[in-house]
C-alpha cells in the first residue's frame, strides 16, 4: 500500500508542478517528501514483519523510479533553474534499461533486487530534488516579501544566478553516479542477466 501510494503522490507531484507558483512548489515540495517517507517505512515495514516478497522487490524500484522521473523531469520546468536535457536523458536511459534487465530475469524466475549502488543512487536523486526545490520556494518568498528581500546578502540576480549553477553542476554529478551505479548493477547480475552468452 505504500509503495502504491508513492505512485498516487508522484502525480499530484506533477499536477502541483505544473503550475509555476510558489504555493504549488510548495504543496508539491510536502506531496515529495512524504512519498520519500513512504519509500523509506514500506521497505523497513517488510523486513521487520517478514513481508518481503517478489512483488514487493520488483514494484519498489518500479515506484522509485516513476517519483524520480516525475521530480526531474517538472524540474526542468522550472524557470529558475538549469537543467540541461541530456543529463534527464540519461538518468532516464538508466532507469529503463536496468528495469529491461529486471524483465528480462523475471521472465527467467530470477528476482534482482536493488543493490547498495541502487540504493544510494535514489538517495542522492531524491536529496538534489530536495535541495534544489527548497532553495527555489525559499527564494521566491524571500523575493515576494519586502521585508525579507531587502535583507538579502546579495542582489537577487546574483543568487538566482548562483541556482542556476547550483542546480546545473548538481544535475550533472546526479546524472554520473546514476550511470555509475547502473553499470555496478549491470556488473553484479552479468551471469544472473546470461549477458556473457550473448
Amino acid at each position: 500500500m505504500l509503495t502504491l501510494a508513492r505512485c498516487v503522490l508522484a502525480a499530484l507531484f506533477v499536477v502541483l508542478m505544473s503550475f509555476d507558483h510558489v504555493l504549488c512548489y510548495l504543496t508539491a515540495y510536502v506531496m515529495f517528501t512524504i512519498a520519500a517517507i513512504t519509500d523509506y517505512y514500506d521497505g523497513k515495514i517488510a523486513r521487520e514483519q517478514n513481508l518481503v516478497t517478489n512483488f514487493g522487490k520488483l514494484l519498489d524500484p518500479i515506484a522509485d523510479k516513476i517519483l524520480m522521473v516525475a521530480g526531474f523531469i517538472m524540474l526542468m520546468r522550472v524557470p529558475d533553474l538549469f537543467i540541461p536535457g541530456w543529463t534527464v536523458v540519461a538518468i532516464l536511459a538508466r532507469e529503463f534499461l536496468i528495469t529491461g534487465a529486471r524483465s528480462l530475469a523475471a521472465s527467467e524466475g530470477v528476482v534482482l533486487p536493488a543493490n547498495i549502488y541502487g540504493k544510494a543512487k535514489t538517495a542522492i536523486q531524491m536529496t538534489y530534488v530536495f535541495v534544489i526545490l527548497a532553495i527555489v520556494i525559499l527564494l521566491r518568498i524571500a523575493f515576494a516579501l519586502a521585508p525579507l528581500r531587502e535583507r538579502l546578502p546579495v542582489a537577487p540576480e546574483t543568487l538566482m544566478t548562483g541556482l542556476e549553477y547550483l542546480s546545473l553542476v548538481g544535475i550533472i554529478f546526479v546524472a554520473a553516479y546514476t550511470i555509475y551505479s547502473g553499470v555496478q548493477f549491470t556488473w553484479a547480475n552479468w551471469t544472473a542477466l546470461k549477458l556473457h552468452q550473448m
